[in-house]
């Protein structure tokens, strides 16, 4: 393993997430001292590195990033509380959030090992919901309620899946290139992922046609009619809402890609990581 691997990029999202991977992965001092914007996928992806890790009984230490008020956004999100279990970060002791400021988070970084953390995702996210979604979002009652059940049916996954558990984080951010207010979720665990979890009643030749069968033909694990419909279900809110839809497990990921947005639907031989790695975007409601 190498000592260090310097990082050029200055952005932990899934755009980066592969280089991520290859560079994490083979270095023992994970260097952000240049990022100058994370998002939820960034940071989620982040603590699964950490958490696969330390499984290997390996902890890495993390240089942080120069910019404070990228230290104070991860300090608002909870980041560091998860982080410190998996790496040793340096400086030790981040700036604090300064308190009491408004903030577009939807939803701080929040495990999911069991049912009842989901109750309680789905109650801080209601409280919030209304306020961001209806406001730089446009969505009325309705579609605040079906974002509440997509999210729900999202996590629920990761319990009856994964054999493992997972994090969860939300925010809003203003999409330049759209002119239009995003939200982003990123939901992850480093568990069996799609095609153990299906192996038992599916034969499938890789990940990416494990990933198809859960989201395009509500695939279950389980062979009790009405499971395995949840993800479909999430993916019927998220195409209503021209929102974007990225599903990543083993060294496959699936994309679901509005008009607005780039990217590839298909991609395989990614850099093999165990789990289930999910990114969604909801926009500002559009009239395209």
């Amino acid at each position: 393993m190498l000592p260090s691997v310097f990082l050029p990029m200055t952005e932990l999202t899934e755009e980066t997430f592969e280089k991520i991977l290859h560079t994490f992965i083979r270095s023992d001092l994970i260097d952000l001292r240049r990022v100058t914007f994370i998002d939820p996928y960034g940071m989620v992806g982040l603590l699964e590195i950490g958490e696969l890790c330390m499984l290997e009984d390996v902890k890495k230490t993390v240089l942080l990033p120069r910019s404070t008020e990228v230290l104070r956004y991860l300090g608002r999100m909870e980041f560091f509380a998860h982080a410190r279990r998996f790496f040793t970060l340096d400086p030790m002791q981040p700036p604090t959030t300064g308190g009491g400021i408004e903030s577009d988070v939807l939803l701080e970084i929040t495990p999911i090992e069991r049912s009842n953390d989901i109750h309680t995702i789905v109650g801080r996210v209601r409280d919030r919901a209304q306020a961001i979604l209806a406001a730089h979002l446009k969505y009325d009652e309705r579609a605040v309620n079906g974002f509440i059940v997509a999210l729900s049916e999202i996590c629920q996954n990761i319990i009856e899946h994964s054999e493992n558990k997972g994090f969860v984080g939300i925010q809003k951010y203003r999409f330049q290139n759209l002119g239009k207010n995003i939200v982003k979720i990123a939901v992850m665990d480093a568990g069996i992922g799609f095609r153990r979890s299906l192996a038992a009643r599916f034969k499938l030749r890789s990940d990416l046609e494990a990933i198809e069968k859960a989201l395009l033909h509500g695939a279950s694990r389980h062979e009790e009619e009405g499971r395995g419909h949840g993800l479909a279900a999430a993916k019927r809110f998220i195409e209503q809402w021209q929102g974007r839809l990225s599903i990543r497990s083993g060294t496959a990921r699936l994309s679901l890609i509005p008009k607005w947005a780039r990217g590839r639907e298909r991609e395989m031989n990614l850099v093999n990581f165990p789990g289930s790695q999910i990114n969604i975007i909801l926009p500002e409601v559009l009239s395209l």
